[in-house]
């Protein structure tokens, strides 16, 4: 270990693994180590079902869990998701995976469908689960919208389609870096309701801001939307087989292929400095050296800030979520204003199953998830759990989301955030570029990967 690297990385979450990928591929010699003695981080797959009663059950005796995992089959049928996610068929991660050839190490299923909520009854606030229209064909057959409200969407969503940055043609003299997303939503005269999923449910924003920014953005991320649909025609979301936790080891790989070191089971005990600038990585009594180090929070949480938690509820299930269609994996969203009382950000679930070979036959586990607003978070997802039908087990956890306080020009140390409480990839995927462009002072050229299948077959 007493040696000299471009890069260390401390962690092998997904971000880290990724960008442990693409530095190797970039010729950088590259020392990858994680204070665990598997891979994942805090965006592990936990097997056998027993690991996961362990970690966020703690207070669980051993015959507690024994009992558990008796009642779920065989425990290593299960590979359960500490931050479920889905993978947007033309979404960035998907650009990466092909791009690295890392695809090759990895077998994906389609989730079945996506499904977002409208509030049904503002006393109650009970809602109604609908799929998600993407297209002027789908919308005229989607309950989501009265039979008036389904031509002005009609009229909106063709207008997307038409839509190109660059041709001012497709304009319709509404110009996309002037005119705000606010401004489009009432040239067209589309009700909140029908706001609120092309904003949540289709361009994915988590909360309202994008309202006051440039409508050129949204479109593109409606784009986005459609293009991952039309891809395979079901769903716009891939999930890969045995879980998420496939997903850093795919990225490990590629980066030993190109000559990276990984270490496992290390424990970190500092980051060297000299002269204001991390020189390396102390463990073990010795000292591993590189020009600059890349990891988690949890190997600098003094740089970091805390902004904010995540509560997630783990469910256990023996049948579909009712109202999807029985479908075996599928997302939904509940827009921040379509719960009683309103909130400012989003509340997602994720739910996959033993077609995905993360469960054991006949079970379903599904991931509520989002950002903390109150001092009882449980409370908060209760609009998600209602949709779910009788869970067989939910467990709680809240996570803290970290961010770091600079862009580690200046120390050397580039620090990804923590994972937020979306259940799809995208803005992942945006911290890792952000990050190799801070490190870098370049943006990842994925034109320049000259890796061939081959050279491993």
């Amino acid at each position: 270990m007493d040696e000299d690297y471009d890069v260390i990385v401390l962690g092998t979450g997904l971000k880290e693994c990724v960008l442990s990928g693409i530095f190797s591929i970039d010729k950088k010699v590259v020392l990858h180590m994680d204070r665990n003695k598997y891979y994942g981080g805090e965006s592990a797959s936990l097997t056998p079902i027993d690991e996961f009663w362990k970690k966020f059950t703690p207070k669980k005796t051993a015959e507690e869990i024994t009992a558990l995992c008796k009642k779920y089959g065989k425990p290593r049928d299960w590979n359960i998701d500490t931050v479920p996610k889905l993978i947007m068929a033309k979404g960035k991660l998907t650009h990466l995976l092909i791009h690295t050839t890392t695809d090759k190490y990895l077998d994906f299923q389609l989730a079945d469908g996506s499904y977002v909520q409208k509030l049904a009854n503002e006393k109650t606030g009970a809602g109604k689960l609908h799929k998600v229209p993407s297209n002027a064909e789908e919308a005229l057959k989607s309950s989501l919208m009265g039979i008036f409200e389904k031509r002005k969407f009609r009229s909106f969503i063709m207008h997307v389609d038409q839509f190109e940055e660059n041709d001012k043609k497709t304009w319709k003299g509404m110009d996309p870096h002037k005119m705000t997303m606010a401004e489009i939503f009432l040239h067209f005269n589309l009700d909140k309701n029908t706001q609120d999923f092309v904003g949540h449910a289709l361009a994915l924003y988590r909360e309202d801001s994008y309202l006051t920014q440039p409508y050129y953005k949204t479109f593109l991320a409606i784009k986005l939307y459609q293009r991952s649909l039309d891809q395979y025609g079901k769903s716009p979301y891939l999930y890969p087989l045995y879980g998420l936790g496939e997903l850093p080891q795919a990225f490990a790989r590629l980066s030993a292929v190109y000559g990276g070191t990984y270490m496992l089971d290390k424990p970190i005990e500092e980051l060297v400095m000299e002269d204001g600038k991390c020189v390396g990585v102390k463990s073990q009594g010795q000292i591993a050296r590189a020009k600059m180090v890349v990891c988690d929070p949890s190997y600098a949480l003094d740089r970091c800030k805390k902004i904010g938690d995540v509560v997630r509820a783990y469910c256990f299930l023996d049948h579909h979520i009712p109202n999807t269609n029985n479908s075996n994996g599928v997302q939904i969203i509940i827009p921040q204003n379509q719960v009683i009382p309103r909130r400012k950000s989003d509340i997602y679930i994720s739910m996959v199953s033993a077609t995905h070979n993360v469960t054991a036959k006949g079970y379903f586990i599904a991931t509520c998830s989002t950002t903390v607003e109150t001092a009882t978070p449980e409370d908060e997802l209760k609009p998600a759990i209602d949709l779910l039908g009788p869970c067989m087990d939910k467990v709680y956890h809240v996570s803290p989301m970290y961010v770091p306080v600079d862009d580690g020009k200046e120390s050397n140390i580039f620090i990804s955030k923590s994972y937020d409480a979306t259940s799809h990839f995208e803005t992942t995927c945006e911290d890792i570029d952000a990050i190799y462009e801070r490190a870098m002072g370049k943006k990842f050229d994925y034109s320049q990967v000259k890796y061939q299948r081959e050279e491993q077959e």
